[in-house]
């Protein structure tokens, strides 16, 4: 695919031809076949490869839900943690499972905060890796205290003797960190998918599937007015989620960094983490979407090359900058001066787990360097051995940085190395086994690529006056005409208002806007995505949603200022480090959590409010032709409340304005 010459979209530059990058191929550029191509995967039976990848997957799982139950009735030890090396394969797995959820944040959030549009073809995808990635490591907190029963002690409660959590400690930090990054993500994935949900359902064929996905998508039919209260809802929720993309990584960096271990006394792990993690986590993007990509070939015309490419440079980018911060690591051990830190660092490179180390500079570092070559970075096969790699290197980054500097710390007489056991292995195979069951399990049954927001980034979707580029022509879908009127059964018998059909999102932004200039307000029109313009076409502001953000925010801080104050200073006074009780900086990783966690939830709850959902009916799910809404149909309302409305000049001016399939509905 290669980027061709279309008009201009809107930039002010009249009669001007600017050129615009298109990503998904034209042989797609269809609102039908981009719905048809992505649901059908859901639609069908799996190719002949998913049932044994997914029983392998289950009975990997199943072995490291069996090597956990070990554990808890046998207790820790049949780890091979042991003094020295306290924290090992439990840790590394954690953070590199965190790691891992970074991608989908980055790619879900900031780039489209951003306005990245080679976002949509993979942002459901990595989204969703991003709740499994989060899933998988919270198995870790949980198992690795031994008595899986006293969990419960993380979490900010009362012990037995009804002291609390220190608030002040990088570990409880983390909790609050992981536990926001992983609600905000879910909230900001499921938002994403409710369109695509009542695409599913508008397609279903059969009664168990219209229930389900009626269910799930709440009743979603893609009105104008929700679609403006989910835009700014949408928008709150990647603005929340980018700090969280650098708290998250940064907080459990503290949880090294805060501690006088050489090797982790560190100013440089908080962005040296971040790095990392989005490396990291837009290769385990690319290692699960090649293979996908291979194995249902319709999607190569939405997620194409291109998207393989970009995906490339950034691996090539942050690779690069965490092989400046391995060299800056060894710099900082030898401008600071001190013995221990120097011997930490010299051992890396030649001690006892020399080879651990050199696997992570070879993987992390070396390797990716073959993408300044195009042909690695498009070349599936090519581009799947490097991130191959990558991962292998992400996971050894995080043994190094545990176990390396355990090892051996500050005093010579309790050195001793790290032996794995068969346990160890196990769990960690089962993680990936989790990881790679919930991905096949989410292929199968969701929509993996978001079907409304590739729809919204084709050259045509955004009608900008007489420079719009025109869709593909399609055939009107007719409706008889004795089903032009419709009767709600069981309804009331009044009048509801009209529904008319438009060809095209050019046609109905205009439609509506020479409706509103005659006078007519209660307009709504119904859209398989946010057409650009479309609210103030028909009469409607800005959403009120931020001003519900930002109740959730005040409620979020305060209650945070007063758990940890109330806690620390009033409840249980308690020292620590010789700070007073009032010392406020330690307090603020929680602020920061609990003001975005609790904002988050009401973002979606007045998103839900707003907009009346869920719904169980309304008077235009009884017209046929209202499923293509939520597919390739544009659809334009006059309410009969408008005082402007008279059923038939009404629906004369429709027809005027290009409208068919007129019909009048029953509430």
């Amino acid at each position: 695919m290669s980027s061709t010459a279309e008009t201009a979209h809107g930039s002010g530059h009249s009669g001007e031809t600017l050129p615009r990058i298109q990503w998904v191929e034209p042989i797609q550029q269809d609102f039908h076949k981009i719905s048809q191509t992505i649901s059908s995967i859901t639609e069908k039976a799996q190719p002949d490869w998913w049932w044994p990848a997914f029983l392998m997957s289950a009975t990997i799982l199943l072995s490291g839900v069996m090597s956990a139950v070990y554990l808890i009735s046998t207790g820790v030890g049949v780890w091979g943690s042991n003094i020295p090396v306290g924290w090992a394969f439990d840790i590394t797995n954690f953070v590199f499972w965190i790691g891992i959820g970074h991608a989908g944040t980055l790619i879900s959030a900031i780039l489209f905060l951003f306005r990245q549009k080679w976002r949509t073809s993979i942002n459901r995808f990595s989204e969703a890796m991003t709740i499994f990635a989060v899933i998988c490591a919270g198995v870790y907190p949980g198992i690795h205290v031994g008595r899986f029963w006293y969990a419960w002690f993380m979490f900010p409660l009362p012990n037995a003797n009804w002291i609390f959590q220190n608030f002040r400690s990088a570990l409880l930090w983390d909790l609050f960190a992981v536990s926001t990054y992983f609600t905000i993500s879910l909230l900001f994935w499921y938002t994403g998918l409710v369109p695509d949900l009542a695409t599913l359902r508008d397609r279903a064929t059969n009664k168990y599937r219209k229930t389900v996905f009626g269910v799930l998508s709440f009743g979603w039919r893609g009105s104008t007015r929700h679609w403006r209260h989910y835009e700014i809802a949408y928008l709150i929720l990647a603005g929340f989620s980018t700090p969280l993309v650098l708290s998250v990584h940064s907080v459990v960096s503290f949880d090294f960094a805060t501690s006088i271990i050489p090797g982790w006394h560190t100013t440089i792990f908080p962005p040296y983490f971040v790095a990392g993690a989005i490396f990291g986590g837009f290769g385990m993007v690319l290692q699960c979407m090649i293979p996908v990509r291979a194995m249902y070939p319709g999607i190569r015309h939405i997620v194409t090359e291109r998207h393989m490419d970009v995906m490339a440079k950034f691996i090539l980018a942050t690779g690069t900058l965490v092989g400046y911060a391995y060299a800056m690591e060894f710099f900082i051990a030898w401008y600071g001066g001190d013995v221990n830190e120097i011997q930490t660092f010299i051992d890396r490179a030649t001690g006892n787990y020399w080879w651990a180390y050199w696997i992570m500079v070879s993987c992390n570092l070396f390797i990716p360097q073959l993408y300044w070559m195009k042909s690695w970075r498009t070349t599936p096969w090519k581009s799947f051995i490097i991130v191959t790699f990558v991962n292998i290197g992400m996971w050894y980054e995080r043994f190094v940085i545990i176990v390396q500097s355990l090892h051996k710390d500050l005093l010579p007489g309790s050195w001793g190395n790290f032996y794995p056991s068969y346990v160890d292995w196990i769990q960690m195979f089962g993680d990936f086994g989790l990881f790679f069951t919930l991905t096949l399990l989410f292929i199968r049954f969701l929509p993996m690529i978001a079907m409304s927001e590739v729809k919204g980034v084709l050259p045509f979707s955004h009608p900008h006056g007489d420079h719009s580029p025109q869709p593909p022509a399609t055939p009107k879908v007719l409706v008889p005409a004795d089903e032009l009127v419709l009767k709600a059964e069981g309804g009331k018998g009044v009048n509801w208002g009209i529904v008319a059909e438009f060809n095209t999102p050019a046609e109905i932004r205009h439609a509506a806007e020479t409706l509103r200039d005659a006078g007519y307000k209660s307009l709504d029109a119904y859209t398989p995505y946010p057409v650009h313009g479309m609210v103030r076409a028909i009469g409607m502001t800005r959403s009120p949603v931020p001003w519900i953000t930002i109740c959730g925010s005040i409620t979020g801080l305060s209650t945070a200022i007063i758990m940890q104050f109330g806690l620390m200073t009033w409840w249980y006074p308690t020292i620590v480090q010789g700070k007073l009780y009032r010392a406020w900086e330690a307090f603020i990783p929680i602020c920061f959590e609990l003001t975005v966690l609790i904002s988050g939830i009401f973002t979606v709850l007045g998103l839900i409010g707003l907009c009346g959902l869920p719904r169980l009916f309304h008077p235009l799910d009884q017209y046929r032709r209202m499923s293509a809404s939520t597919d390739n149909g544009f659809f334009l309302t006059v309410e009969a409340k408008d005082p402007m409305y008279n059923e038939a000049k009404t629906t004369a001016k429709l027809q005027e304005l290009g409208g068919y399939n007129i019909a009048v509905v029953e509430a």
